[in-house]
């Protein structure tokens, strides 16, 4: 595929909408998910498409929320918060898909005898991040485990990692190729248990959207765009070390562990979050989006403009697209 995707990049000519301006805004402080976009702009590939390309830093306004908006053309945007801002009416696309698969995972510490499965957290105490879907998504993993789902919320933040470790919680969320990489760089021994073994659908866990008026008002810009943002993600799918030196070095000094940006890498490509075999880097699969969508309408997640709960399962075939993205061989 990276043959297919550098030769047809090398053929498209510079066409009127040329050195074009754009932004794409980070969902969080720069780290391996966002490998794709540095690449890209590193080697030059924004550039041969024909854009200027400003990678906007994260601040307390969502990505979501500038691309609904029209702040930024683009965006990096988790997958709950865009179906959450989706279904309020947000004007936002995903074109594709950059974590293929669940990253996220329940853990708690290794050295803890009591647990021994989701229903043994009952009552426990839960370092969170102030999100629906963590009640909604924790609770159905004990019940289906034949717990009743009730635990007590402490909302930590990124504070939560360390009140896992010094035991003034009893688990939390996190994303298994960063903090759960972390945790290992740490020597913190931890166990988990995945969503998708006790009933949670498998999903995209994070996703490139776009401002929906934008991409059908710039149609050439955003082919452009995507595909350079996808021959990034696809260099370091298949240059995982080289993909972690460009983002260490493209992020000024803000990458303040190069070790866990190196091990984060081989957890995404090595676990493949980055690519499915036989399939196109960010193809966004169709299945597990539907099913991530009725299992969000189902456990009351998702709200409409009124800020109701939806109490129609939303038809969500204009909410995603894998038109803008090159083919797999």
């Amino acid at each position: 595929m990276k043959h297919l995707i550098a030769a047809a990049l090398l053929c498209v000519s510079l066409p009127a909408w040329a050195q074009e301006r754009l932004t794409v805004a980070l969902d969080w402080t720069p780290n391996t998910n966002h490998v794709g976009l540095y690449v890209a702009q590193a080697k030059g590939w924004f550039e041969d498409a024909g854009l200027v390309v400003d990678i906007l830093p994260y601040t307390d306004t969502s990505s979501g929320t500038l691309v609904a908006t029209g702040v930024a053309e683009f965006g990096i945007l988790s997958a709950v918060g865009f179906h959450s801002q989706r279904a309020s009416g947000a004007d936002m696309t995903v074109v594709l898909a950059v974590v293929q698969h669940e990253a996220g995972r329940l853990v708690f510490n290794g050295e803890r005898e009591d647990i021994q499965r989701p229903a043994d957290l009952d009552g426990m105490t839960y370092a969170g991040f102030g999100s629906a879907w963590e009640e909604a998504l924790i609770s159905t993993i004990i019940r289906n485990d034949g717990g009743e789902g009730v635990f007590d919320t402490v909302t930590l933040g990124t504070s939560a990692y360390e009140a896992l470790a010094n035991g003034s919680v009893d688990f939390t969320l996190e994303v298994s190729t960063w903090e759960g990489v972390n945790s290992v760089l740490l020597d913190r021994p931890q166990r988990a248990f995945r969503y998708a073994d006790f009933g949670v659908p498998d999903q995209h866990t994070t996703f490139l959207g776009g401002n929906g008026t934008w991409l059908k008002q710039n149609p050439d810009a955003a082919h452009a765009f995507v595909q350079a943002a996808q021959r990034g993600y696809q260099f370091a799918a298949n240059n995982p070390a080289e993909a972690a030196d460009i983002l260490i070095a493209e992020t000024a000094g803000m990458m303040s562990n190069p070790d866990l940006v190196h091990a984060s890498m081989v957890a995404l490509v090595e676990g493949g979050f980055l690519q499915d075999p036989g399939e196109p880097v960010g193809l966004i699969d169709e299945e597990m989006f539907v099913n991530i969508t009725q299992f969000l309408f189902e456990t009351g997640i998702l709200r409409g403009e009124d800020g109701r709960q939806l109490t129609e399962l939303p038809d969500v075939s204009s909410w995603f697209t894998n038109d803008y993205l090159l083919p797999s061989d």
